[in-house]
């Protein structure tokens, strides 16, 4: 049970990051932020994981809280931001 809390929680304080920090609207209530930045957790620990081999990426992917961890998530977060508008984007 404290597992699904600490992911919630770094859901929350991850998808709040980074639609605070990308530029833009970005719709959704308070569970599509949390979604965003769950999925932003798993995103931006994988790639960190994989391309730096840090720690810090791996406790994102895994739902720990601590400062590299809220950092990856919002990364993530923020390139899932990115790419949902390119799959969203209306052609004028």
């Amino acid at each position: 049970m404290g597992n699904i809390i600490a992911w919630l929680v770094l859901g929350l304080i991850a998808g709040a990051l980074a639609k605070a920090l990308y530029p833009g609207h970005q719709g959704g209530g308070i569970f599509a932020t949390i979604g965003l930045g769950i999925l932003g957790a798993l995103l931006g620990g994988y790639l960190g994981q994989v391309l730096l081999g840090s720690g810090s990426a791996a406790a994102a992917s895994a739902g720990a809280l601590s400062i590299g961890s809220i950092i990856f998530a919002v990364l993530g977060a923020m390139l899932l931001i990115f790419l949902w508008g390119l799959f969203t984007r209306r052609a004028v």
